[in-house]
């Protein structure tokens, strides 16, 4: 699957160099792990469906309960389709030169680095209430109108919904605010593989999140770990798959999709290959 420049694949203009933006983003299908290398930070409200993001070491998933605050880079997005058969959800960008511009005005004192070196989640969530509601539909009436009191009255909605959540959430807020300017996004090599052994996801997927391409991610690996990467998480899935299975809470059935496989008669031809008995006998 094709890397997503978000949000540059939303412009119409794609040479615009924006510090705002507000998308309608629709679906009627599922979409399973897209890569998105995020340029801005971006606000998420989602109003029909359900979302899940993989960062680097960690994941998140919320419904239309909640809303999402998320750090720019790369990640996957998993969107998935209500009752209602579509998807839907409006994404607010912004750069970090509006966090700035925020924090000045409203002469916001900085966090106290302790705090900061405790918060490097590279996501924030943001219970939705009558307000974000409002809020939402307030951006669907503003997209209508022409260009200048568009990016006028977007400017002011951006500095209301900080503004709202500062109040809202406290010090937890404008500490994440704040880190979203200070704090880099630098994992460790190590760090990311160790968050993702046990996940299900692919080794091109894990490739991307390390910001690497699959074959520089394979040879960094190699050096790394001195084992072949494919190996070495197969060894790793499936001996946790049998302390599992050997717990006598979990079936087959109900584990093989977690730790990266995608049907069960896969899962079961591995077990077998590494064990010399299938999942059934463990159980």
């Amino acid at each position: 699957m094709s890397i997503q420049n978000v949000p540059e694949v939303y412009l119409k203009n794609k040479t615009d160099n924006v510090d705002l933006f507000v998308y309608d983003f629709k679906m009627t299908a599922d979409v399973v792990k897209s890569k998105v290398n995020l340029s801005l930070h971006m606000f998420s409200f989602l109003q029909i469906g359900k979302k899940q993001v993989h960062f680097s070491d960690t994941s998140v998933g919320v419904n239309n309960d909640q809303s999402l605050l998320i750090r720019s880079g790369n990640c996957l997005w998993t969107e998935l389709l209500d009752n209602d058969e579509i998807y839907f959800c409006k994404l607010l960008f912004f750069s970090q030169k509006k966090i700035e511009e925020y924090f000045t005005k409203h002469s916001i004192n900085t966090p106290t680095t302790n705090k900061l070196s405790k918060n490097k989640s590279p996501y924030f969530i943001i219970q939705n209430d009558d307000y974000i509601h409002a809020f939402v539909n307030s951006l669907s009436s503003i997209l209508k109108l022409e260009q200048k009191t568009y990016k006028n009255l977007l400017a002011l909605k951006f500095e209301e919904i900080l503004v709202y959540l500062t109040n809202k959430y406290g010090d937890d807020f404008i500490e994440f605010l704040y880190s979203l300017i200070t704090v880099k996004n630098n994992s460790s090599f190590k760090n990311i593989i160790e968050a993702n052994t046990y996940s299900n996801l692919k080794l091109e997927e894990i490739a991307f999140l390390c910001n690497m391409s699959l074959s520089t991610f394979k040879r960094h690996f190699k050096a790394e770990y001195n084992q072949n990467p494919a190996k070495w998480m197969q060894k790793k899935r499936l001996k946790k798959a049998k302390k599992l299975l050997q717990n006598k809470e979990n079936k087959p059935s109900d584990i093989y999709l977690e730790l990266g496989y995608n049907n069960l008669s896969n899962f079961s031809i591995a077990f077998k290959n590494e064990f010399g008995v299938s999942p059934k006998e463990i159980i």
